[in-house]
């Protein structure tokens, strides 16, 4: 038999190819997972799905809602910022501006919700934090941060009469806007003005800036009259929203209506249709006549300063024709400058029987507006802002519609025209 000897070269080969075989086996070993590594692999995720579940365990089922959400810029500043939780219910909720100044709210009863006590300011940043438990007692947290509507990006109607005021049957409610508004038909649709009476309200556009509403004729005296912003969040204009969300109320006093004539140069003063009243009085003079038509008191002053700078009337030397610093119980018609008030100045014989004002109507009163026995005192002591005031036979043209509160001036049909609605 032949007998085989392995050479050291053959040697090293052999063992160098058992090498590499015994190390793919390994590699292949530690690709596939052996049984050693993979009961060490079964075990780690064991415990972690053991954590995982103890802290589900743990956390609260309660769920918090802020509104606006985290991070907001545009906010509202009425209905916007809101805290609900389901699931659990709501043990604390601080709301604070973002110098740490903190905002008044309450929890509701039923302690499911949370609102602010107040409207919110414009162009505000603003942080919330709260805190709810679940039935288990546990407790969930939640932050948010936003920034309402700024100025810019919003507007505002400021209306008159204001909330709570009785005022005569001439007064419409009129609303002027701190910004142009081309989205008319939208922000006409949520304005609502409504009478107790039962008279058809109508809107009516002077300008993009400026609405006014009433009915056809005067308001009913004894009427209550609701004004109902809903302004929060329309589009008024591109970038523009409203910010009002307001309902407004006010009552209509008795029924007066007072008549100049300045052909005749006295005044008729009529409540609930019976004359109750005649006094003399002085128009404007023929260079400086009296606007005719109708018109509503929209300002009433015990005394105020007249001068003639103000509404054109000067001297050469650029001064005032007059200035009076203590007119007596003036009462504005217009916007331009005509009033019904007192005058201590002129005779008393010019009352009644000449018209000598700068376009004014002038009653008989004392300095001082102190004299309540004088036409100027009477008639001031018995009239109210809405009250009105007709004007006629002064040879001069009707006064404009917007030139003050006179929108009576227009007809029915006329003022029905100019509502967007």
């Amino acid at each position: 038999m032949e007998k085989r000897v392995m050479t050291d070269g053959k040697r090293r080969k052999g063992l160098m190819a058992a090498s590499a075989l015994l190390g793919g086996v390994l590699v292949l070993s530690a690709c596939s997972g052996g049984d050693g590594d993979g009961a060490a692999s079964g075990s780690g995720e064991k415990t972690q799905q053991q954590a995982d579940e103890a802290a589900a365990k743990k956390t609260s089922e309660a769920d918090i809602k802020i509104a606006p959400k985290d991070g907001s810029d545009n906010a509202s500043i009425n209905n916007a910022a809101k805290v609900t939780v389901s699931k659990g219910t709501l043990t604390d909720v601080k709301m604070t501006t973002a110098d740490g100044t903190a905002v008044a709210g309450q929890i509701a009863a039923d302690k499911k919700s949370w609102k602010p006590t107040n409207q919110l300011e414009r162009a505000t940043s603003y942080k919330i934090a709260a805190v709810a438990k679940d039935s288990d007692g546990r407790a969930a947290h939640e932050n948010s941060q936003f920034t309402t509507v700024s100025p810019a990006n919003s507007f505002i109607g400021n209306f008159t009469p204001e909330d709570g005021s009785t005022v005569g049957v001439g007064m419409p409610v009129s609303i002027n806007f701190d910004k142009a508004i081309t989205n008319k038909s939208d922000v006409q649709s949520h304005i609502t003005v409504s009478s107790s009476s039962g008279q058809e309200v109508v809107g009516h556009w002077f300008s993009a800036n400026r609405l006014d509403f009433r009915p056809e004729d005067y308001w009913k005296g004894g009427s209550t009259v609701t004004l109902k912003l809903d302004l929060d969040g329309v589009e008024g204009a591109s970038g523009v929203t409203g910010v009002q969300q307001k309902t407004v109320t006010f009552k209509v006093g008795r029924n007066q209506v007072s008549t100049v004539d300045a052909k005749t140069k006295q005044m008729t003063v009529t409540r609930d249709g019976k004359v109750v009243k005649t006094i003399p009085i002085s128009a404007g003079s023929p260079e400086n006549k009296t606007y005719e038509g109708q018109m509503v008191i929209s300002e009433k002053f015990k005394e105020t300063r007249m001068n003639g700078a103000t509404v054109g009337f000067t001297d050469d030397d650029g001064k005032g024709e007059y200035d009076i610093k203590d007119v007596p119980h003036a009462m504005r018609l217009s916007n331009s400058g005509t009033f019904i008030h007192g005058n201590y100045w002129g005779a008393k014989s010019i009352f009644g029987s000449v018209n000598t004002s700068h376009g004014c109507v002038g009653l008989s009163d004392a300095k001082g507006a102190n004299d309540s026995s004088t036409p100027g005192a009477w008639f001031y002591d018995n009239s109210m802002v809405g009250d009105v005031v007709i004007v006629k036979n002064t040879g001069d043209k009707t006064v404009q519609p917007d030139n003050g509160l006179n929108g009576w001036n227009l007809s029915w049909a006329d003022w029905k025209a100019g509502s967007a609605a």
